[in-house]
């Protein structure tokens, strides 16, 4: 399929894609979103979907790059963009040199047997991380309260590699109302727990419970938790990155899990 070319800033095409990439609220209301990069596009597309379109920056090298994802999509429309136009709606510095638009998935029914409940995420890359993690040890389901960053925006996407694409995301969710409803164990993880998470039990139905980069859980989430666990850390620090403590956690799930 020819490719269009657009170089004006004032081209209704452009300006809409750059509200995409830079709005929240934009994302929500047209319930579309951009992809950057050859392998986030073919994490989307090997779930059996197509974008509705393909983005590509006018620089030659790049477009040689990916010229075997572009014959894999033949029959999506591609739109040329100048590569100063290209980066005003790519989310990095170093623009990958293809976009994909796609519509929002339908957050769709899943397991409840390994959950996680984020409360407050606020870092998009912390997000993006958190998720990448849940999807590469077999979580099945995540929920999101309401002040948590975008998880559809460009640069969570990008952190989360495809991971988006291999969980069922709930988002604004009311997460003490989730806790009571789940059918298993949840667990939070306080630095004032007396018992460390190497020796609890996470066989069964498990969920865990994630909170803000710098507040923890709220008092009304910590106090549903039926376990409170701590990471041992026995260096100098006092405590770890929101990413990092929770692919811990979800890790040793899958570790007790594979030695049973």
């Amino acid at each position: 399929m020819p490719a269009k070319h657009i170089t004006s800033r004032d081209n209704p095409f452009f300006k809409s894609l750059r509200k995409l990439a830079e709005s929240s609220r934009e994302r929500k209301k047209s319930a579309k979103t951009l992809l950057d990069g050859e392998h986030l596009i073919a994490a989307y597309v090997a779930t059996g979907r197509l974008p509705e379109a393909l983005l590509l920056s006018g620089v030659s090298e790049k477009l040689s790059a990916i010229s075997g994802l572009l014959s894999q999509l033949s029959d999506v429309p591609v739109t040329e963009f100048s590569p100063g136009l290209f980066s005003e709606i790519s989310p990095v510095k170093t623009p990958s040199g293809i976009l994909a638009l796609i519509p929002i998935p339908s957050p769709q029914q899943a397991g409840q047997d390994f959950c996680v409940l984020l409360e407050d995420i606020q870092d998009p890359g912390n997000l993006g991380a958190i998720l990448r993690s849940a999807a590469a040890a077999g979580v099945q389901t995540v929920y999101l309260s309401t002040h948590c960053a975008d998880v559809w925006s460009p640069k969570v996407l990008r952190a989360g590699m495809g991971a988006h694409f291999a969980l069922s995301i709930q988002e604004d969710a009311d997460l003490p109302q989730v806790a009571q409803q789940l059918p298993g164990m949840l667990v939070a993880a306080s630095l004032d727990a007396e018992q460390s998470l190497f020796d609890v039990s996470l066989t069964g139905s498990v969920a865990f419970a994630i909170g803000n980069e710098g507040a923890g859980l709220s008092a009304e989430l910590a106090q549903l938790a039926q376990q409170k666990i701590r990471i041992p850390m026995p260096g100098a620090v006092e405590s770890l990155n929101a990413a990092a403590a929770a692919a811990i956690c979800f890790f040793e799930r899958v570790r007790q899990t594979i030695a049973k």
